[in-house]
Formats: structure tokens, C-alpha cells, sequence
């Protein structure tokens, strides 16, 4: 029993500091998340038309509203989706400037401005990944499926904008975990034994967002939870090799 609380204290500590930090940054969260929600709900109209015009629905699925406020809560959701990737943004530039300051750069901007193109492109990769491959797979699973059952696909406005919406909001946050991963070594927020210690937890806490948003199938789920562990692997390979180059060079 005392070799199981032994390591308590350590992950109430890990915990207790990122909470501190995420507390500390509470105003500048919410604020982005409402500026989020206030220019969402204005272009939701035009990203719900043009969802609808590019041929993405299946064939024989119609999309219908079943009730009058369906749409503006809808329109509320982009918003709020947005808001929360303008969030993960301001605390991806945060732990890039924290992680400047640990490493006792003399430019911490530097490491933030790389850090912001970094998460661009892995952001853009995510996108790609997700609007190529699995959201046009993925839909074609659910209408095949269901119209194989005998059933008349027949999906609501809301579900079917906010699966899409979602599964790319998913691929763009999970796709940021290479850069979060180094980042927070490099700030000292959590020390590298401590991550690969709890690697399967890691895993484990992947596969099960990754069931949120995809069928409960195995391929499905191994094609949305995959590419974010790999990411996460590389990053810890990555952090390894560069602490042996460090070693070989003192």
C-alpha cells in the first residue's frame, strides 16, 4: 500500500501546478473564448451554406431542423468551438514563452513566433488529415450503415454541421500534442520520466477522445487516436535524442 500512494504526491503536485497555471490564465481563456463565440455566431451561416454546397453529404441523406432555435444554438456551438481553439492558441504562445524563459533565451519571442507557425502548420496538417480522410470516410460509414439497416438517413442540421465541425477541431487540437509535449519539458512543467512513467495512461486517455468522435469501430477509432500517439511518441523520441546530442556536446 505504501509503494501505491508512494507516487500520490508527485501527480498532486503535477496536477496542483498545472491547475494553478490554467487558474492564472482563467481571464485571458474566457475572454478569448467570448471574442470566439462573438465573430462564430456571425460567419456560422456562411460555413453552415457552404458545408451544405460542396458535395460532402452522402448520397440519399437529407439534412432537416426540428426545431425553430436548432440553427441559432448552432450557430452558438461554432462559436464556442472557436473560441476554445483560440484558447488552446493563447496557452500553446504561453508555454512557448515560458519555455524561452526556461532555457534562458535572451529572445523568449523568438520561441514564441516559432512556436505559432509550428502549431499553423501542425493545425493545417490535422485539417488536411481530417478533411480528406476521415470526415468523408466517416460519413459515408454512417449513411451506408444505416441505410444497409433499412433505415432513411435523415440527419439534423446540428449533428451533422457539428460532426464535421468537431472531428476537424479534434485533428487540429490532438495534432498540436508534438508541440505541447516539448514545450512543457522545456518549460519544466513536467520532467520527461514522469511522461514516459504514465505513457499507456497517455494512450489510454487518447483512444477514449478519439471514441468521441469517431464510430465505435476499431478503425475508426485507430484512425482519429494513431496519429496523435505517434505525434507524441516522435516528440518524446525528438526530446530524447536532443538531451543525448546536449550530453555529447558538454
Amino acid at each position: 500500500m505504501d509503494d501505491d500512494f508512494s507516487i500520490n504526491p508527485e501527480i498532486r503536485d503535477l496536477f496542483k501546478q498545472i491547475s494553478e497555471h490554467i487558474r492564472s490564465r482563467m481571464k485571458l481563456i474566457v475572454t478569448l473564448f467570448i471574442f470566439g463565440i462573438a465573430i462564430g455566431i456571425p460567419i456560422a451561416h456562411r460555413v453552415v451554406d457552404w458545408l451544405l454546397e460542396i458535395g460532402l453529404l452522402p448520397d440519399d441523406v437529407n439534412i432537416i431542423v426540428l426545431t425553430p432555435v436548432e440553427f441559432i444554438m448552432l450557430q452558438v456551438r461554432i462559436g464556442a468551438w472557436l473560441g476554445a481553439g483560440l484558447a488552446v492558441l493563447a496557452l500553446i504562445i504561453d508555454g512557448a514563452w515560458k519555455s524561452g524563459l526556461a532555457k534562458k533565451s535572451p529572445r523568449p519571442a523568438l520561441s514564441v513566433v516559432i512556436s505559432v507557425i509550428v502549431a499553423i502548420v501542425l493545425g493545417g496538417i490535422g485539417i488536411a488529415y481530417s478533411w480528406n480522410l476521415l470526415t468523408p470516410m466517416l460519413l459515408e460509414y454512417l449513411a451506408s450503415d444505416a441505410q444497409a439497416a433499412g433505415l432513411s438517413t435523415e440527419w439534423r442540421l446540428s449533428s451533422f454541421v457539428g460532426f464535421i465541425v468537431s472531428l476537424c477541431l479534434a485533428c487540429v487540437i490532438g495534432f498540436q500534442a508534438p508541440l505541447v509535449t516539448l514545450l512543457s519539458l522545456q518549460s519544466g512543467a513536467v520532467d520527461r520520466p514522469t511522461l514516459v512513467a504514465y505513457r499507456r495512461h497517455i494512450w489510454f486517455i487518447t483512444f477514449v477522445l478519439g471514441a468521441a468522435f469517431s464510430p465505435p469501430d476499431p478503425l475508426s477509432l485507430f484512425l482519429v487516436s494513431l496519429p496523435i500517439i505517434l505525434l507524441f511518441e516522435a516528440a518524446l523520441l525528438w526530446d530524447k535524442i536532443r538531451g543525448e546530442n546536449k550530453g555529447v556536446g558538454a
